[in-house]
């Protein structure tokens, strides 16, 4: 067997726990060294419903000087907006076995606060 990373194993524990559905799915974030991307997926039909990411073109053009963190609020104000357009608005986050802060943080943080309920 492989040997996995601390982040593989948080991951794996996480989703023995987690799943989304059709009333609440799952956001998920992943997160590279430049940018952060969301997912809000329904696990039962095996679907992304929404998606979001610094790489959107919505965001894209606005981002240039912004620094990673002030991007990862961005994202996360886009995945709320484009999940309540859906009528979506209770989800399971899925921190996808990062550790909660930094820019996770900021982008569950201001999903909360564009009408996301978790």
């Amino acid at each position: 067997m492989a040997k996995l990373t601390s982040r593989e194993r948080r991951k794996l524990r996480i989703r023995g726990k987690i799943s989304g559905s059709p009333e609440r799915p799952r956001l998920t974030v992943y997160r590279s060294a430049r940018h952060i991307y969301a997912q809000v997926i329904d696990d039962a039909k095996g679907v992304t419903l929404a998606a979001a990411s610094t790489q959107s073109a919505d965001l894209k053009s606005t981002l240039s000087e912004d620094k990673k963190l002030d991007a990862a609020k961005k994202v996360g104000a886009l995945i709320a907006k484009i999940c309540l357009e859906r009528n979506v608005d209770k989800i399971v986050f899925d921190r996808n076995g990062y550790l909660y802060h930094g820019r996770v943080k900021a982008l569950a943080e201001a999903a909360r606060e564009a009408g996301l309920q978790f």
